[in-house]
């Protein structure tokens, strides 16, 4: 089930004005261009931010999310009409042989069901074609990023055109072993509504993720820094042989 920061509508419509520096996909367009990939999966899409920064560039895109809220906003972007758009997973996706899966910023951690994860391996890895690559991010459980996250460092107010000030701010709700929860919470200025966000991630360790990935029969090519948050994240590259 999608977080309602992805499914409700509101909420949907200003996920992008709320998180408006995406630096941290230059690295994921970066590598698309280093393994000469023509054909892209991007698993859990969202509202379609980097599959559009892909499809501008001329490759061909599927993007998958199990949000509808949040594909109907990526479908009615300029440029939408582009991308082939699937409700969904990787667990069922149609016949492809892309050059590369990504799965970018948090859709990784948010499949917290070891069985979930699995299937998703398993889904990307049919979904590639010989010698393609599953590319992904994690954060590095060492930074226990989560003891930042608190109403105090991430209150803020944001202006959005048509839609007014709203004030955001998200909080830690509980930490039990790897799994993290949070809320966010958004009040419109407008109206006075008050939504949240409840989610869950699981912090996994960098030797428990190679192992997952070789035992779904893929080649971990390389595991790297993120250059925007070095330290914090290991960013795998997995290669279908």
């Amino acid at each position: 089930m999608a977080d309602a920061c992805y499914a409700h509508p509101r909420l949907a419509a200003i996920y992008d004005p709320l998180d408006p520096d995406r630096g941290d996909l230059d690295a994921y367009v970066a590598m698309a261009e280093e393994f000469g990939a023509r054909h892209v999966l991007d698993i859990g899409c969202g509202t379609g931010v980097f599959a559009l920064l892909l499809a501008g560039r001329g490759l061909d895109v599927v993007g998958v999310d199990p949000a509808r809220a949040a594909i109907e906003v990526a479908r009615t972007k300029p440029g939408g009409e582009q991308v082939r758009w699937i409700r969904g997973d990787a667990t069922a996706l149609p016949p492809m042989r892309a050059d590369l899966a990504t799965m970018t910023a948090n859709v990784a951690q948010e499949i917290v069901d070891p069985r979930a994860w699995r299937a998703t391996l398993r889904g990307a890895y049919a979904a590639l074609r010989p010698g393609g690559r599953l590319v992904f991010e994690t954060r590095n459980p060492a930074a226990r990023a989560w003891e930042g996250w608190n109403r105090e460092a991430s209150f803020r107010v944001t202006e959005i055109p048509g839609v007014g000030a709203v004030e955001s701010w998200v909080e830690v709700t509980g930490v039990s072993g790897p799994l993290v929860s949070f809320r966010w919470t958004y009040v419109f200025a407008a109206d006075g509504e008050v939504l949240t966000s409840d989610s869950t991630v699981r912090f996994r360790e960098r030797e428990e993720v190679e192992g997952e990935l070789t035992a779904r029969g893929f080649a971990v090519e390389d595991v790297r820094d993120a250059p925007d948050r070095p330290g914090r994240e290991f960013v795998l590259v997995a290669r279908r042989p």
